[in-house]
């Protein structure tokens, strides 16, 4: 799932306006489950509710200014985006192992296939991380490739460390240091809750996408970033004001694009032959 371009490169006052007014009317309908888009109105009176003023979004007669009228396009487009793409593409743990082994069969991996964390009846092949490594090893030319980086993310100037991110992640192609690409997996089919080892996943993300973009306005470097989740009932039964900001951190530049469930199979080979040639020629 990539950006809408109409809401790149908006000032922070813009999300944070997206932030507050979503946080005051919720980010849900209660009756249908489906994703709020609040009116000029809600809007208006959830700023004014924590004693902020709304002149900014709406004017004397009640009508939206311009800063009005793109916050109330951008949360539409948000719930659109959820309500009829994001969620059909979520898959439940049956429906990921179907696809685990369909993709297994067809392209006969020698890449690591990692378990979940599970025990018991739960223990399982991590279904969501074995299928993009299968696909990334599918589409990569045999290029190396780092599944499993058991190192911090170094981007390198002269042979000299230039910038290392403060987290470790989930995969780096080639490799982890001076990486063309790097992704964060988040699959959750055995929850029964959106507890807080979720939503960390969310602001782990955040971090790491604040720290590229500090290299890249301030270095010229920019490493591709990607977020890949997965679990219809943790996200979408559970998590879905965690999705809306995964979608705000989107279209804020925190990651270049968010992978949703299945659209790995469609969206990934297409990725991994761009990172092909971005390696080729490096920086």
């Amino acid at each position: 799932m990539r950006p809408d371009k109409r809401f790149l490169g908006q000032h922070r006052e813009f999300w944070a306006n997206v932030r507050t007014i979503s946080q005051q009317v919720g980010y849900t309908e209660r009756k249908t489950g489906r994703i709020k888009v609040p009116t000029l109105l809600e809007a208006s009176s959830a700023l004014g509710n924590i004693g902020l003023n709304a002149g900014h979004i709406a004017d004397a007669a009640g009508q939206p200014t311009k800063f009005g009228q793109l916050l109330l396009l951008y949360f539409q487009s948000r719930a659109d985006l959820l309500n009829s793409h994001v969620e059909p593409l979520l898959m439940n743990a049956k429906q990921a192992e179907s696809l685990y082994r369909k993709i297994r069969r067809q392209v006969k991996p020698k890449c690591p296939l990692p378990m979940n964390k599970q025990s018991g009846k739960k223990r399982a092949p991590a279904y969501l991380t074995a299928i993009v490594n299968m696909l990334i090893e599918a589409n990569s030319g045999g290029s190396c490739c780092d599944f499993d980086p058991r190192e911090l993310t170094t981007v390198t100037r002269d042979g000299a460390p230039l910038r290392t991110l403060a987290r470790r992640i989930d995969g780096a192609f080639p490799k982890a240091v001076n990486p063309v690409a790097i992704w964060e997996i988040k699959e959750y089919y055995y929850t029964t809750t959106f507890g807080s080892r979720v939503a960390d996943g969310v602001y782990e993300t955040l971090l790491d996408g604040m720290e590229l973009e500090e290299l890249r306005e301030h270095e010229g470097v920019h490493v591709r970033h990607y977020l890949i989740v997965d679990a219809h009932y943790t996200w979408w039964e559970c998590g879905r004001s965690y999705l809306c900001r995964i979608i705000d951190m989107l279209h804020m530049g925190y990651v270049d694009e968010v992978l949703f469930g299945r659209e790995v199979v469609e969206r990934l080979p297409l990725l991994v032959k761009e990172w092909v040639a971005a390696a080729k020629n490096p920086r």
